[in-house]
């Protein structure tokens, strides 16, 4: 119990402990009343606990709060018991730290990225994995993230990208009906599953290109972060769903092309968050929404067609971050569109002896757009197929003008693209 006696020239407050420990508790009721008063004010500790003077002294010394002992004061002063009978251990004047607060500290930034301020240019390494806004204490250790400055992580998109994520997340279980009835003809649900299997090994790649650059990003950048681990639980939900679909009437899956996957493993092996943004979100994932809204309308099935359409979703975000983060980008540096431009020649050139697109893909996307073997039907599958691929390259040739290229620059560019799509 503490008591403000008020008066001039007497401690600002009494605190009387009576029996209880400075170490199991106590130490609580005498730093609230500290921070009741101003400093330099004195609060009076009185109690009766035999350890009290030893653990007094410690705390006050690490808290930065001056001490004077009984022995020190007058007969009247040292006798005056405490509000409830206590003798006088103590009085302890405040010190200018901050009650509560840990000394040689400072404040990580504020919580809201809206707020000027918020962000800083480039966090310390010793703010860690603190909470952003957080009082981080010096002597914490450095953490190695190599991903730390603002201007290649950010975009003002990012908040608005997430918390549309989290709202959008669908459970594989209820989503999909996976029990709905449906019969295909043999070579259709083959052509079914090779189109998964190559789906399957594209979302593989998505998952993993992302979670490389994860754990490299500084937390102060926590929105980037959580975006991006939100974008990696999409693309492993993505890779189950096609999964259970592939085989869902079969006991394996397809054939996984040697130039299919060294296509994917330049995307993996870009050491550039920004490049890897690039050739995976805004030109790799913008082609694959062309191709998944294609399944969507020329789905043969149901479960088909509604993982093709949530898929789609998802991936939409997925470009619009890519975006986000790029437009910003090349506002901010002006060698930012040749470094793009560069990235995708340079894929364009280590690929150039590959096969590109796998043919059992290809002849599967043209029987699913055909929806029969008849020889008008195949023909106006192959026309939907080509359309398909004229899809892919207007829209990469759009978002490459919306991040500043000409539409001549867009068109060469976009070409190169790799045949693979993604």
């Amino acid at each position: 119990m503490s008591t403000d006696l008020g008066v001039a020239g007497t401690p600002a407050k009494q605190l009387d402990l009576h029996s209880l420990g400075f170490d199991r508790g106590g130490h609580l009721l005498l730093k609230r009343d500290l921070g009741l008063v101003p400093v330099g004010a004195t609060v009076a500790v009185y109690g009766s606990d035999e350890a009290l003077p030893v653990h007094l002294r410690g705390w006050c010394r690490q808290q930065g709060h001056a001490v004077t002992w009984p022995s020190e004061l007058g007969e009247e002063a040292r006798s005056q018991p405490g509000p409830q009978g206590s003798p006088l251990v103590a009085l302890v004047r405040r010190g200018a730290a901050q009650v509560g607060r840990w000394r040689e500290a400072e404040k990580s930034g504020g919580a809201d990225p809206k707020q000027e301020g918020s962000l800083v240019e480039q966090p310390p390494a010793f703010w860690g994995v603190a909470g952003r806004s957080a009082t981080v204490e010096r002597g914490a250790p450095e953490w190695d993230f190599s991903l730390n400055e603002r201007d290649e992580l950010w975009a003002e998109e990012v908040p608005r990208i997430y918390n549309q994520a989290l709202a959008a997340q669908w459970d594989p279980n209820t989503a999909v009906d996976w029990d709905e009835p449906f019969e295909l003809p043999e070579e259709v649900e083959d052509a079914v599953v090779q189109v998964m299997t190559y789906l399957i090994e594209n979302e593989m790649a998505a998952l993993v290109v992302p979670s490389k650059f994860l754990a490299q990003i500084h937390p102060h950048f926590r929105e980037v972060m959580q975006l991006l681990a939100i974008q990696a639980a999409d693309e492993a939900r993505h890779v189950e769903v096609f999964t259970r679909r592939g085989l869902l009437k079969r006991d394996e899956l397809g054939l996984s092309t040697a130039g299919g996957q060294e296509s994917l493993k330049t995307l993996y092996d870009e050491a550039d968050f920004a490049m890897a943004s690039f050739l995976l979100s805004v030109l790799g994932e913008g082609s694959f929404l062309s191709l998944l809204r294609f399944l969507r309308d020329h789905a043969p099935d149901p479960i088909t067609r509604r993982i093709s359409h949530l898929a789609a979703q998802d991936e939409a975000r997925h470009v619009a971050f890519g975006m986000a983060h790029l437009r910003r980008h090349v506002t901010l540096d002006p060698t930012m569109r040749e470094k793009l431009a560069t990235a995708i020649r340079q894929r364009h050139a280590a690929l150039e002896h590959t096969a590109g697109l796998n043919e059992e893909v290809f002849d599967a996307l043209l029987l699913l757009a055909a929806g029969s073997w008849e020889i008008d039907a195949l023909d106006e599958g192959y026309r939907k197929v080509l359309e398909l691929k004229e899809d892919m390259d207007q829209s990469r040739r759009r978002r490459l003008e919306q991040l500043g290229f000409t539409p001549d620059d867009a068109a060469e560019l976009s070409a190169m693209h790799t045949r693979n799509f993604m």
